[in-house]
């Protein structure tokens, strides 16, 4: 894809997340600003609510942008996702006709406060990653064996929706009940077995009505955008409740997106192929479009008081052995009517080797292993005051299309009762 070069000259750099072949969608505010629509562009955020007031912007017969989410965008469907794009292409490449009209409307990234893009409609998070299913397969169970439906179908549960909270917002410990492996009962308390869990999120732009299925095709274009997304998860808690109906509280207490939909036309010429089936699937998972995308993916941590952060992990969002259309086909084939603004959690990205896995049980081997940061502490799991960051761009000649980071800090676990 050619590198597009823009007025806004912090979005020429080959370093930034956000040159102009990204404009990704996100939600700020500032001092003087309430919460509004914005499009990212090298360090600045182009106030779309503003665009839209002085008649830069129009994309229906009311306002869209004056609001905290890009739901009502979303509503509107794939055609004018695309003619909005193409018009923010217009307004911003090197030699704007409109460079003056536009120009005043762009807001410094470092004024703005960032928060959620969407109203989330609903959460579901997949166990779609080959590699990290074996391993807790190893960890688990004493075999990376899979379990016998997980080569036939997109494993998955239905999440919170509440619990899902913009990069940078703080995440306390959760509180639960857990069982050590020689206890005769359970007891209450803090999670001492903190994790995270490295995904991609998909967002469902246009829904369907209850009772439609659709085809991966379909799925596709459905989709608006995709977000980092931090699945953070309490492995003790996780591990008492989980038998028979799977996770619950030890998933419930937070999830982490990045602050930036980096929408699917931006992605596409970063589409790579879903990997060899080792067991055919069903016709109705059968499509002609590449579903998953090489993107880069990073993991950090921070103590409190570090200087720096250790980075952890890194992997490539094409690991995943189930794409995000696949996963909302298969999602909706029973019946189930999808929402704009549902948000589809990819599963763990894990790679072949361990400095690729993407979640603290497996890095450290369920505790077994300790690593070392660069601060020289070690850790098995998350200790409070520590941040975990993850960071993914996918890289383009010269230019790179990035999410922003996703970031979380642990604070200590509300005292209760």
């Amino acid at each position: 894809m050619t590198r597009l070069t823009s007025w806004v000259e912090s979005a020429n750099s080959a370093d930034t997340d956000f040159p102009l072949n990204n404009l990704p969608y996100g939600v700020f505010s500032t001092n003087r600003l309430e919460a509004r629509c914005g499009v990212a562009i090298g360090d600045m955020v182009l106030d779309m609510a503003a665009l839209e007031e002085a008649g830069i912007v129009t994309i229906g017969d009311d306002p869209v942008f004056d609001v905290p989410y890009w739901n009502d965008v979303m509503e509107m469907g794939s055609d004018t996702w695309a003619s909005l794009r193409a018009r923010l292409i217009e307004l911003l490449i090197t030699d704007a006709p409109e460079q003056a009209k536009v120009a005043p409307h762009l807001v410094p990234l470092s004024e703005a406060e960032l928060h959620l893009p969407i109203a989330v409609s609903e959460y579901t998070d997949f166990y779609a990653g080959m590699q990290h299913a074996k391993n807790m397969g190893a960890i688990l169970r004493g075999s990376p064996d899979l379990p016998a439906n997980w080569l036939h179908i997109p494993v998955g549960y239905n999440g919170r929706a509440s619990s899902v909270v913009v990069s940078g917002t703080e995440i306390n410990r959760p509180n639960g009940q857990r069982k050590a492996p020689d206890a005769e009962m359970p007891s209450f308390g803090p999670s001492t077995r903190l994790d995270i869990e490295l995904e991609m999120g998909a967002i469902v732009g246009t829904g369907t009505p209850m009772g439609h299925p659709i085809t991966v095709d379909e799925a596709d274009a459905l989709i608006f955008g995709y977000v980092l997304l931090n699945d953070w998860s309490a492995r003790d808690i996780q591990g008492w409740e989980y038998q028979p109906l799977g996770p619950f509280q030890g998933k419930a207490f937070g999830t982490t997106i990045s602050p930036w939909i980096v929408t699917a036309a931006a992605l596409d010429p970063f589409r790579t192929p879903t990997p060899p089936r080792e067991k055919q699937l069903l016709p109705y998972l059968d499509s002609t479009v590449d579903g998953l995308y090489d993107i880069e993916l990073t993991v950090s941590m921070q103590p409190e008081g570090a200087v720096a952060a250790t980075t952890i992990t890194k992997t490539n969002y094409n690991r995943m052995y189930y794409s995000a259309a696949e996963q909302l086909c298969h999602h909706a084939v029973g019946g189930c009517g999808m929402n704009p603004g549902d948000l589809l959690g990819s599963g763990t990205i894990s790679g072949p080797v361990a400095g690729e896995y993407g979640s603290l049980m497996e890095i450290s081997w369920a505790g077994r292993d300790p690593f070392t940061l660069t601060t020289g502490e070690t850790r098995t799991f998350i200790e409070d005051g520590d941040t975990l960051t993850l960071s993914g761009h996918a890289q383009g000649d010269g230019f790179r299309i990035g999410f922003g980071d996703c970031a979380g800090k642990i604070v200590p676990a509300v005292e209760f009762p």
